[in-house]
């Protein structure tokens, strides 16, 4: 029976059917057997997380602008509908064709988060694809990877065969290429694998040897094949006047987390947050004209039907034409009812203007991150911000109209006391204190302060640094609990144990491969959420693959030691690290090198960035 026959049986079965129906809005539909490459997309996430993905949304629609291709989307199967899946013997499929994965040429994962890798591991069980690279044959798919995780492949090394590092818009091009011409010939995987791996931005962990110290530490990463590169330079795309960016946007049945048409304004960010691994990984600063702004929102509007447009970005309000364009679509979009939302906006460059342009059509949520409570851990950690800075933009939205204001913070930053967790505190009743003066009372106001805990990342200036320990969190956590207690202030704070195993994968090495095996045995999947998580399983895993993930965690390194993700280059210089990590132990700050001098950063060597070519030094 074919899977389409089975759907139809089993979906009234389970839980949000339509995860798993496909056929939505502007979804393409081809004819499998006239195209000459199939590619799944997968996302190791529910439907409804993985369609508010952007970059999925851009390599869909790119891929099927081509004849030849036919690319489909496959997401994780919530636990009801892959219960019925196994007992039926019902291997995961795409949303499109409805085709079984092992079908396909290429099967490539987008790793936004570590704490979905368990949900990789079970959707290639549930494939039928055999979990390490080593036992793949010629009839299996070649199992890709990208996202901001892949800069350090590592945990994933021996589970991924390639994986694409930085943006991908022109590599998965130029990899369907590499494989067409493949095609033609009569090698095997291994021959693809090794041509693949001489594309710049590809790195197939499978030709690099990892030799280690006595201690347990990474000793050395060698090519153990000629011609591969000792390093894997991430990839950019120079002018996002210039690639391609889709307007058809699929149109879900379904409430996803995201549901608005998304316009990407640029990409990078030069602020230099010490603890922030996007603003290190996605530099340099590249914009999109207002005027192709415009024709996109204009594009997506009519073919999609959406009645808001998100900004997205790293940080909205750094767009240097953000008030022409908000202008501009506001005008554009009024009589439709069309509003505009602008996520991730900066504390410092939110004006009352601002506020009272974005709410003309729609008022959407405010939310500031001021990311710690003192003036001092803030120089430390580089966030450029300062109480007044927050005080004067919470007012301005409580005189534009506002009365519900999200503050987020971490704990746990490196040199973090507890005089810093009071300013937390301090900082969310100063925030209740302005709206009384703006408002003469606080009737209606509701301030949400959430925590989550420092966690260090790959390629910044803390990834030397520390995770607390799990009990030290907890601790934290529960001082706030008693601070922040009050009729218009509620608190809520990320689960610590989850931080802690992000930190493990974050800045794991090949010998976790092993543990996420273990951990698929166990039934870890959904680690994101908090019903699904089981922190105990993921202990017997460790234990069982002789792991111990504190080795990770919680380990402070010294800046000569060699890390497991330092096989990828991803622009930024490691002498500029070690640079801001000593700034940040004297709590100097670094100004933004958008508006001030060339700071050093190694980016330019990309030669890709508009606002490094205006404002170099070097």
């Amino acid at each position: 029976m074919e899977i389409k026959q089975i759907l139809d049986e089993v979906l009234p079965q389970v839980s949000k059917p339509t995860r798993y129906t496909g056929n939505e809005l502007n979804s393409v539909q081809k004819d499998k057997s006239k195209v000459k490459v199939r590619i799944a997309l997968a996302f190791p996430d529910v439907y409804e997380v993985g369609m508010s993905h952007l970059g999925l949304r851009i390599l869909y629609h790119l891929l099927n602008e081509r004849e030849d291709v036919y690319a489909e989307r496959v997401f994780a199967p919530w636990v009801d509908f892959e219960e019925i899946m196994r007992e039926r013997g019902i291997p995961l499929f795409s949303l499109e064709s409805k085709s079984p994965l092992s079908e396909f040429d290429f099967v490539g994962f987008s790793l936004q988060y570590e704490m979905s890798y368990s949900n990789v591991t079970n959707m290639l069980d549930l494939a039928g694809i055999p979990l390490f690279s080593k036992d793949r044959t010629d009839r299996d798919p070649i199992v890709i990877a990208g996202g901001p995780c892949a800069y350090n492949p590592e945990p994933l090394a021996e589970i991924i065969d390639l994986f694409v590092i930085g943006e991908a818009e022109e590599v998965i091009l130029e990899l369907v290429n590499l494989y067409l011409d493949h095609k033609k010939s009569s090698k095997g995987r291994i021959e693809f694998l090794e041509r693949a791996a001489r594309i710049p931005g590809v790195y197939v962990p499978a030709f690099y040897r990892v030799n280690y110290n006595e201690d347990g530490t990474v000793k050395e990463i060698l090519p153990v094949k000629p011609g591969i590169p000792e390093r894997v330079q991430k990839r950019i795309i120079r002018d996002l006047d210039r690639v391609y960016y889709p307007t058809k946007l699929i149109v879900p049945y379904m409430d996803i987390v995201h549901d608005r048409a998304v316009l990407e304004i640029f990409r990078g960010c030069t602020r230099g947050c010490r603890f922030c691994q996007a603003g290190m990984i996605y530099r340099p600063v590249r914009e999109k004209s207002v005027d192709k702004l415009t024709n996109i929102a204009r594009e997506m509007i009519k073919s999609t039907g959406y009645e808001e447009i998100s900004l997205a970005s790293l940080s909205t309000s750094d767009y240097s034409a953000l008030k022409q364009l908000v202008e501009i679509l506001t005008d554009e979009f009024r009589q439709c009812m069309v509003g505009l939302s602008l996520p991730s906006l900066r504390i410092d460059s939110f004006t009352l203007d601002l506020a009272r342009k974005i709410q003309e059509i729609k008022k959407s949520g405010l939310t500031f991150a001021p990311e710690a409570g003192t003036q001092r851990l803030r120089d430390v950690i580089n966030k450029g911000v300062t109480e007044e800075d927050l005080l004067n933009s919470v007012k301005g939205a409580f005189e534009a109209g506002w009365n519900t204001v999200k503050l987020y913070f971490m704990i746990g930053l490196p040199s973090e006391t507890y005089e810093d967790l009071e300013g937390i505190a301090r900082l969310a009743y100063r925030v209740v204190d302005a709206y009384r003066e703006v408002r003469g009372n606080t009737k209606g106001l509701k301030v949400t302060v959430s925590t989550s805990t420092f966690v260090p990342k790959p390629f910044t200036p803390f990834q030397w640094e520390a995770q607390i320990p799990l009990d030290e969190i907890k601790e934290r956590q529960r001082f706030l609990k008693k601070k922040l207690k009050g009729p218009n202030i509620s608190y809520n704070w990320h689960d610590g144990k989850l931080s802690f195993l992000e930190a493990v994968f974050s800045r794991g090495d090949r010998k976790l491969n092993s543990v996420l095996k273990k951990a698929r045995e166990r039934g870890c999947r959904f680690d994101g959420w908090s019903d699904m998580f089981s922190f105990d399983k993921w202990m017997e895993a460790f234990r069982e693959a002789g792991v111990n993930p504190e080795f990770y965690a919680n380990r402070s390194r010294p800046e000569d030691e060699v890390f497991p993700w330092e096989v990828i280059d991803p622009g930024v210089e490691k002498s500029f690290l070690i640079t801001e990590l000593k700034k940040a132990r004297e709590a100097k700050p670094t100004p933004d090198c958008r508006f001030n001098r060339c700071h050093g950063c190694g980016i330019m060597k990309l030669k890709g960035g508009i606002i490094c070519d205006s404002k170099n030094e070097d």
